[in-house]
């Protein structure tokens, strides 16, 4: 390609790439090959030659591939990354073919080339190819964004997320991250034991946990479909089998509710359930996953958040709701007796309630205004009102109250888990009472579970449960302030909004 035939070409940078796009195919013929043999990748490639010296010629030739990200000296000079990092490439006529040079003024920033050559470390201490041969891989037709800048407008950052990795290298290491801590979840419960299982993401009844599902249809079976919102009740129904005492699912799930930054639509859990285990044995196992997670990421327990500290090194702060509201109101919910003086002594203290709340919602909603903004260590909240936990076994000697328990940190809810209720007439009972709120409230879909209750019949042994918030616990670990911004391709509103 010569300097005549560049000039030649159009102002506009997209229609310069296509009109480079067709002078390349007359030139070389297939510009988007099926199949390129490299021999190392940019990481293996930077800890193999780590010691050479500067201003040395290492003698041996490798082949690599890229996306060129930066270019100087006319393409002399030119930077490729792949996934593991970045290689300089240089191309001069005392080392690099006529053939070879003549491509690269045809090559453009983020176009995919492929380079063999002769591996050597420059004056300066830059690990370096010498071009011998330079394959077009892949011609992009659109330019990349601005690498030192990258993208600037936090929507299209979501809406264009590669090009947000392509050229933010935060972006990139957070994602990386996310697949070792979801990687490092698994082995974590395997190696204690739990089984992996697959459970139904369609569901002809909804239910496990209270939120408003997707809903679709199956046309074939002529049936009104549901998104799961949780995996419990199908997990609960394996417990019962007998297949394993220790199951457990890394699961997606899906709520048609808000979105902000802690909340989307369709989101990841690890839910579990550990026969002949309850709450307590849950809060250890939390406890020691947190750690070896942390570890895994930062190489200790203690990492930061923004301007915080964190410590996941066990064991937590363990404290009982009503305990934690005392502390901070002075209301005893303990010595109140109905649901009436409930919320008279909560709106004495100035909170709003509304007029129908039972004794435990009025309980959990005072914690939630007080006491969760406080919790920024990690903390087991324990001791929850049995009004809004109708899955958990009830606390010895104070049947308002069940075993069940929360981990905070940093004010955010991450985990929650029972003493599994397994009474069958209990659990239908409080399960009937759910579904009658549910119609009161308005949501007539709703249905009763019979085959989970037909399950439970069957005899489900006693378990500790628990779902954690991956993408919450991701966010922590990562130091993300949205979880948009540790969800690949997030939910997005439509591009007119």
């Amino acid at each position: 390609m010569n300097e005549k035939t560049e000039t030649a070409l159009s102002s506009d940078p997209t229609e310069v790439r296509r009109q480079k796009l067709d002078q390349l195919r007359q030139t070389i013929g297939d510009v988007y090959p099926a199949h390129f043999h490299r021999t190392m990748t940019n990481a293996e490639l930077a800890e193999k030659y780590e010691d050479l010296a500067p201003d040395t010629e290492s003698g041996d030739v490798v082949t690599v591939a890229g996306r060129v990200y930066s270019s100087r000296n006319s393409g002399m000079f030119m930077d490729i990354h792949d996934a593991s990092g970045k290689i300089q490439i240089f191309s001069h006529k005392d080392t690099t073919p006529e053939e070879a040079r003549a491509l690269l003024p045809m090559i453009d920033l983020g176009d995919i080339i492929g380079v063999t050559g002769v591996v050597r470390r420059t004056k300066r201490g830059e690990l370096t190819i010498n071009a011998q041969q330079i394959v077009m891989l892949t011609k992009t037709l659109l330019p990349m964004p601005e690498k030192w800048h990258g993208v600037a407008d936090i929507e299209i950052r979501y809406r264009k997320r590669h090009l947000d990795i392509m050229t933010n290298e935060e972006s990139k290491l957070r994602f990386q991250q996310r697949s070792k801590i979801v990687s490092g979840i698994r082995r974590f419960m395997e190696n204690d034991g739990f089984m992996e299982v697959e459970t139904p993401m369609l569901h002809s009844v909804y239910g496990g946990a209270t939120a408003e599902p997707f809903k679709t249809h199956h046309n074939t079976l002529k049936l009104d479909m549901y998104l799961r919102i949780a995996p419990e009740l199908f997990l609960k129904r394996t417990l019962v089998s007998g297949l394993t005492d220790k199951v457990f699912e890394i699961n997606r799930n899906f709520r048609n509710e808000g979105v902000s930054t802690r909340h989307n639509p369709e989101f990841t859990m690890m839910e579990c359930y550990w026969a002949y285990a309850d709450y307590e044995d849950i809060m250890d196992l939390v406890e020691r996953l947190f750690a070896e997670l942390a570890v895994k990421i930062h190489g200790s327990t203690e990492f930061s958040y923004g301007d915080k500290q964190l410590s996941f090194k066990g064991p937590f702060k363990r404290v009982p709701m009503p305990d934690a509201v005392k502390e901070a109101t002075g209301i005893d919910f303990l010595a109140i007796k109905t649901d009436e003086e409930a919320r008279a002594a909560a709106r004495a203290a100035g909170f709003e309630v509304e007029k129908d709340w039972t004794w435990g919602e009025c309980l959990a909603f005072v914690f939630e205004e007080k006491v969760e903004p406080t919790l920024i260590q990690p903390s087991h909240v324990t001791h929850f009102p049995k009004d809004i936990s109708p899955f958990a076994k009830e606390v010895p000697g104070e049947p308002r109250l069940v075993e069940r328990f929360e981990t905070y940190c940093n004010t955010w809810e991450l985990g929650n888990a029972f003493s599994e209720l397994n009474d069958p007439e209990e659990q239908r009972a409080r399960m009937v009472e759910q579904l009658e709120q549910a119609h009161a409230r308005g949501e007539k879909d709703k249905q009763l579970d019979d085959e989970f209750l037909d399950a439970i019949d069957q005899g489900m042994p006693p378990a500790g449960g628990l779902g954690i918030g991956v993408d919450r616990l991701i966010m922590l670990l990562t130091n993300a302030s949205s979880i948009r911004d540790v969800i690949l391709f997030p939910a997005r509103r439509a591009k007119a909004d």
